[in-house]
């Protein structure tokens, strides 16, 4: 198969399908790889070492999307991108469609077989191909935070962590799952006052033996959510369900009554976003401010550590498409039933439910389209 590798245009995104080591894999499955001049430049993966590793360099996308087979990136094309796929093309990265109608249309319009990352699953539960990039943004959403809470960045001018004799700021999670952990961990690790809200009692649970008493628990319902919110000085959203838009579970008028310069970070925002006052930003302009509360709302967070963040997802990622080009995305999809949940839009139609229940399209099992 002809994998192709673009560079990825979305604003401060520096990240890349495929590694050099990547590309040797594919090489040596007998496939042929075509990644455009420059893709992996500012992470220091140099065109060099894409042929050394066997790949052939493009002049430029049109090149990439007008050879290849199967299209391999990281985030969600651009509008651009959108024209230049083909029916029958595999596009394989990071979708998130139910919030973004806009290119789900385009990617109906392509017929593309779409494969999102985000909604691969793995034979013992959980989202694989989204952990390592979920891992990153957790661990970032408190690095944002902590900056942001800074008076000069329009917080309120509290140290995350307190210092003997002033007591540390308050941090309260909503969702324990990857993005929660890895902030909660971070979050610890600062010295701050913790507390983290879910709906899974078991996962509190772990949580707790986890943490112990550095960390609160709370089970997660509208009462809790407000009341550990507006005793918050720190509040991130790490709420997902696979594939549909993420719950709004902090409404307008708990954050208009926040603590003013209290820090918002919502990394759900991919997937529309757990607060009803966030917007997506950009790492150009990554702030606002809704009744005195920052929001921090990036939507590819991990691109601003765009190296740890490629090789990472690159460990997640690769095992599945080389299943695609091996075999052909449809055998693939027939013979594992986890990449099978990763086709989103298929040649013309949604194939994944919630994606189709959000954004009012008919739905056709990714089985029947297989066949």
């Amino acid at each position: 198969m002809r994998i192709g590798v673009p560079t990825e245009i979305k604003n401060h995104e520096y990240r890349v399908g495929l590694t050099p080591a990547s590309v040797r894999e594919f090489v040596a499955h007998g496939h042929q790889v075509l990644v455009q001049s420059g893709a992996g430049a500012a992470i220091g993966m140099s065109d060099a070492q894409y042929q050394q590793a066997g790949a052939r360099i493009a002049p430029d996308a049109a090149s990439v999307f007008g050879e290849a087979e199967m299209i391999v990136k990281v985030k969600e094309p651009q509008p651009a991108e959108c024209a230049m796929l083909r029916r029958g093309q595999v596009l394989y990265t990071y979708l998130h469609l139910a919030p973004d109608p806009r290119q789900t249309a385009a990617l109906l319009q392509s017929g593309a077989v779409c494969v999102a990352y985000e909604t691969i699953t793995a034979p013992g539960g959980g989202l694989p191909l989204l952990a390592p990039m979920s891992e990153v943004a957790g661990r970032m959403a408190i690095h944002a935070a902590a900056a942001h809470l800074e008076k000069s960045k329009g917080g309120m001018g509290v140290l995350l962590g307190g210092v003997p004799g002033v007591a540390a700021a308050h941090v309260v999670i909503i969702g324990g799952g990857v993005v929660g952990t890895h902030a909660l961990q971070m979050a610890v690790g600062m010295g701050a006052r913790v507390t983290v809200l879910d709906k899974n009692a078991e996962r509190l649970r772990h949580l707790d033996l986890l943490f112990g008493n550095r960390v609160g628990t709370r089970y997660s319902t509208a009462a809790s959510i407000e009341e550990a919110v507006l005793d918050a000085d720190v509040v991130i959203g790490g709420v997902l369900v696979p594939g549909a838009a993420a719950p709004k579970l902090v409404t307008r008028q708990i954050v208009s009554a926040m603590k003013p310069g209290s820090v918002v970070v919502d990394v759900a925002i991919d997937q529309g976003g757990c607060f009803e006052t966030s917007r997506p930003t950009t790492h150009d302009d990554p702030t606002y401010r809704v009744d005195g509360v920052v929001h921090y709302c990036v939507a590819n967070m991990p691109g601003a550590v765009a190296r740890t963040s490629t090789l990472a997802l690159n460990n997640a990622t690769l095992a599945h498409g080389l299943a695609l080009a091996d075999l052909g995305w449809a055998a693939a999809m027939r013979q594992d039933p986890h990449l099978r949940n990763g086709l989103n839009v298929c040649l013309g139609e949604v194939t994944h439910e919630a994606v189709a229940h959000d954004l009012g399209y008919a739905y056709r099992a990714a089985e029947a389209a297989i066949a």
